[in-house]
């Protein structure tokens, strides 16, 4: 049977949720880790971990000059423990002019009180300097006031897949095929790089305008401030971190193919894998805890996720020195053609209905209703302080190079109408789908499409709730899924349309 809170379906014994019982790899510590959890200080101390650190090599000599007053603040997007992130748009100079950026800011003087979290801060901004990817959010500006970091990204106005998997509650596989296939790709390239991503979750993946992945959050400054004292206690979740980071045995790349495991799981059942009323609770089960893999999950799906929550690292999809190589070859995408994949060829499954370049409607409005107030930079730091920030100064080739153009103003593309059986401004299969799963049959007449069943009930789920479960979200899609299933030969056929 299903473990409490896990799922909603009152499933048959036949049915029963299948355990996985192929290795017994629980990982035991002291009980005092339970509470601990993550040391990020001793992950950057951790032999073979390198920070990276701003030179002069990295700033841009002929660079334009940019400051807080060229930017227009329009939105709040969201907040975290050292500032907010804005959306903007650039009132000053060329091309740029008028144009929507996000922008987050992050407080110096709090961030100064612990020398590791300058160099986390310093190690985001080389990271989105140095890595350009189709997958990966841009930073077009990064400066610096007396007392604030300045970060400017390019706006994605997608939003969270976070609010997205919310709204939905689960995906079907067809759809996390397509978003773990783009992720694969960045991880990929961020290991290329020899940066290890480790904080992948859906708050962490934005979706542009035309539906496609973007990895963001790379400043790893997750310390807790509290009375002016530090806790080295990570402020974000802990359930898709991998079992040796919360050991604090040293890790490697392969801490990103157990996140993405743990990712998979949550699309295609609601919540992840390893959930508890607490913290100490949830890391004993992410050690400890067996995997229970639901029925209605397709052999492929179940396999691969067995494979990448393997607690013992050698034994882990992706742990050996090709990467992600052994993942992108595992026959759950065995449809996915690789070259589509970084050329973004393939349609996305969701596609945001967006009213113009400006459009909030993704973001939760529970930030986006609030008035964008920058607080007045009136403490100036110490100079020893702010030689810690010296050189945080960054404009993108990119724009140089637009700088020298004559300005060119283009049409913008028309979106396509709102879907009215959608349910909401993010209209699922607002355009053809790339893929559709079907076992070959047509089973239209007896199983209704998920976008058609009545979810007039379900209860969107509050942040702030412990355990993700998305539960009253996904119960009519859990069962139209199950029975799906029922329905398939052992061997499903799955047919991938471009």
């Amino acid at each position: 049977m299903a473990a409490p809170g896990l799922f909603d379906l009152e499933l048959q014994e036949e049915d029963a949720i299948e355990c996985d019982q192929s290795d017994d790899d629980a990982i035991e510590v002291e009980e005092s880790q339970y509470e601990q959890g993550p040391d990020m200080n001793a992950i950057l101390q951790a032999e073979g971990i390198e920070t990276l650190q701003l030179s002069d090599s990295t700033v841009n000599p002929g660079r334009e000059k940019v400051r807080p007053s060229d930017f227009q603040l329009l939105k709040v997007l969201g907040k975290g423990g050292y500032g907010k992130v804005f959306q903007v748009r650039k009132m000053t100079g060329g091309r740029g002019g008028g144009k929507i950026f996000a922008m987050k800011v992050l407080k110096k003087a709090t961030i100064v009180r612990n020398q590791k979290d300058t160099a986390h801060t310093k190690a985001e901004r080389n990271i989105l300097e140095a890595v350009k990817h189709p997958f990966i959010v841009d930073l077009v500006y990064a400066f610096q006031t007396g007392g604030k970091l300045y970060l400017i990204l390019e706006y994605l106005s997608g939003g969270e897949l976070f609010m997205h998997l919310e709204r939905e509650g689960i995906f079907m596989e067809d759809t996390a095929c397509f978003y773990i296939s783009e992720i694969i790709l960045a991880l990929e390239h961020l290991h290329s790089e020899g940066i290890i991503y480790r904080d992948l979750k859906p708050e962490n993946i934005l979706l542009d305008s035309f539906g496609h992945v973007k990895l963001t959050d790379f400043g790893l400054c997750k310390e807790k401030i509290q009375d002016d004292s530090v806790t080295h206690t990570f402020c974000g979740t802990i359930e898709y971190m991998a079992p040796e980071i919360l050991t604090r045995t040293g890790h490697g790349k392969a801490v990103d193919w157990w996140s993405l495991g743990a990712l998979m799981y949550d699309m295609l059942t609601g919540a992840p894998p390893f959930t508890a009323e607490n913290r100490k609770k949830t890391i004993e089960k992410i050690l400890k805890g067996k995997l229970n893999l639901p029925p209605y999950l397709t052999p492929d799906a179940r396999d691969l996720i067995r494979k990448l929550l393997k607690r013992q690292v050698s034994q882990r999809l992706g742990s050996g020195p090709d990467d992600g190589e052994p993942i992108k070859r595992h026959l759950f995408f065995k449809h996915i053609n690789w070259d589509e994949v970084i050329n973004r060829k393939l349609d996305p499954p969701f596609k945001p209905v967006l009213s113009g370049e400006d459009d909030v409607s993704q973001f939760d409005s529970k930030f986006t209703k609030q008035t964008p107030v920058d607080s007045p930079d009136d403490h100036m730091l110490s100079e020893s302080a702010n030689m810690v920030f010296e050189g945080f100064t960054y404009v993108a080739p990119s724009v140089l190079e637009e700088m020298a153009r004559p300005s060119v103003v283009k049409a913008r593309s028309p979106r396509k109408p709102f879907t009215p059986n959608s349910g909401g401004p993010f209209s699922p299969r607002s355009i053809q789908n790339p893929f559709n799963f079907t076992n070959g049959a047509d089973s239209s007449s007896s199983i209704p499409h998920y976008e058609q069943m009545d979810t007039s009930n379900s209860t969107p789920m509050s942040n702030n709730q412990q355990q993700p479960s998305h539960s009253h979200h996904q119960q009519d899609r859990r069962l139209q899924q199950q029975q799906q299933q029922q329905q398939q030969q052992q061997q499903p056929v799955w047919n991938w349309k471009h």
